[in-house]
């Protein structure tokens, strides 16, 4: 199919120019200002005020298969994603099996050969079993396959352990991305270890649960040469002990996610959706944390889509399961309250939701020209709309943006020439 979108504000060299676009083959034809629609299959006006960027990327999302498919499958997740504007997913290895070795890899691929709508590359994990603990995995026998190694959900707890994988994984030119947590700081925590659970008797997580391990890694890291990408950072200290390291020279990138931007623990209510890990920290970490997107400290926002049962996020902050929905409500809430407030650009959101993380993770469409592959979303950047969790297309409900009245919507994606979502 040839497909022309028509008088785009189209994202072109990191800054915003109209231009129309010719996609042809699946890839961009051609760019110009005024593009002949003779012969061409399908017409897409963009009316001199849809965006036209790079598809978004997420780094951190969970499609819950194989292992867990009453929470979510890969097409239902991948159909979400498709709906906010992401053509690209790498999914992390919370599965059964976890994506330890080949074979326990492939019962994944399989999956995502047969339903996924747009591209999902997996994550494989760092140790056996994706436990954290005890021996690393044979990373060369599916490097070539994955987006790089993690285990998410539980922290590498030894440095040995870490510095093994980290070693192995320089030699293979290979990211670690790492959830940091040291288990031994929880002491049975479920949130914040701040005001909020200190006036309303909940267990609180300390910050030096995520951030200890962060000053680990930085220094393994530094000493091996590893890539090493942090994920879901959500404190102060995190930000400032990475941006000391990069100062350093070491190769460390990370990401936030929507809900650490935008909310902090005395935004928490008694519901199950306002729980996650790492949980909403104080209002301070949240500056921080907008403080590190200015200065760049922070690379990436990705979502941590985290979806389970209406049952398993029924049961209030203390019994609820860990993890939020986020695909479909990522860019509006970025937009609303960072980009129409004046915090950051929206280029600097594409920036962060679409190009960085194609060139940390080696992954292809991070550009608007001429001969790159059509992976890409049009934004209505002022459509106002309220989140219902049930219009949601992923299975999953939980999200504490409930009710939010947000701006910006995505109206269109294209994957590979082809589009596979559209409102338009």
């Amino acid at each position: 199919m040839t497909l022309l979108i028509k008088n785009a504000l189209t994202y072109i060299d990191k800054t915003f120019q109209k231009s129309d676009v010719l996609i042809k083959d699946g890839r961009i034809h051609s760019l110009a200002v005024s593009i002949l629609s003779e012969s061409v299959d399908r017409v897409v006006d963009a009316q001199d005020k849809y965006f036209l960027i790079p598809g978004f990327v997420d780094v951190h999302t969970h499609l819950r298969e194989p292992g867990f498919s009453y929470k979510e499958t890969i097409k239902t997740g991948s159909m979400a994603g498709a709906k906010a504007g992401y053509t690209d997913l790498c999914t992390m290895p919370n599965l059964n099996p976890a994506p330890d070795n080949a074979e326990h890899l492939k019962a994944q691929t399989d999956i995502i050969d047969r339903d996924a709508v747009i591209h999902v590359l997996p994550f494989g994990t760092i140790t056996k079993e994706r436990k954290g603990v005890g021996e690393i995995i044979d990373f060369e026998s599916i490097a070539d396959q994955v987006a790089g190694f993690s285990d998410d959900g539980t922290g590498v707890q030894t440095e040995e352990l870490m510095k093994q994988a980290m070693t192995k994984c320089a030699k293979l030119g290979k990211i670690i991305s790492a959830h940091c947590e040291v288990n031994d700081l929880l002491k049975g925590g479920y949130i914040h270890d701040g005001v909020y659970a200190r006036t309303h008797n909940h267990k609180g997580i300390c910050s030096e649960s995520e951030w200890a391990q962060i000053e680990r890694d930085c220094c393994l890291a530094e000493e091996t040469g590893c890539q090493y990408h942090v994920c879901h950072i959500s404190t102060k200290e995190s930000v400032d002990i990475i941006r000391k390291a990069k100062a350093r020279g070491v190769k460390v990138t990370c990401e936030t996610g929507p809900h650490y931007l935008t909310m902090c623990d005395e935004d928490l209510q008694e519901d199950g959706r306002f729980k996650m890990n790492p949980p909403l920290r104080a209002a301070q970490d949240k500056q921080a944390l907008i403080e590190g997107v200015l200065d760049g400290t922070i690379d990436v926002i990705a979502t941590d889509h985290a979806p389970h049962s209406a049952e398993e996020k029924s049961k209030g902050l203390e019994k609820s399961a860990m993890g939020v929905v986020g695909l479909e409500t990522a860019f509006a809430v970025l937009n609303t309250k960072l980009v129409k407030t004046g915090i950051i650009t929206l280029e600097k959101l594409v920036e962060m939701m679409s190009v960085r993380p194609r060139e940390i993770f080696g992954i292809d469409g991070g550009e608007i020209k001429e001969g790159a592959v059509a992976n890409l979303a049009l934004l209505d950047v002022d459509k106002e709309w309220t989140v219902n969790p049930d219009n949601f297309v992923t299975m999953g409900r939980a999200t504490p943006f409930e009710g939010w009245k947000l701006q910006g919507e995505n109206l269109l994606t294209i994957y590979r020439g082809e589009i596979v979502y559209e409102t338009v």
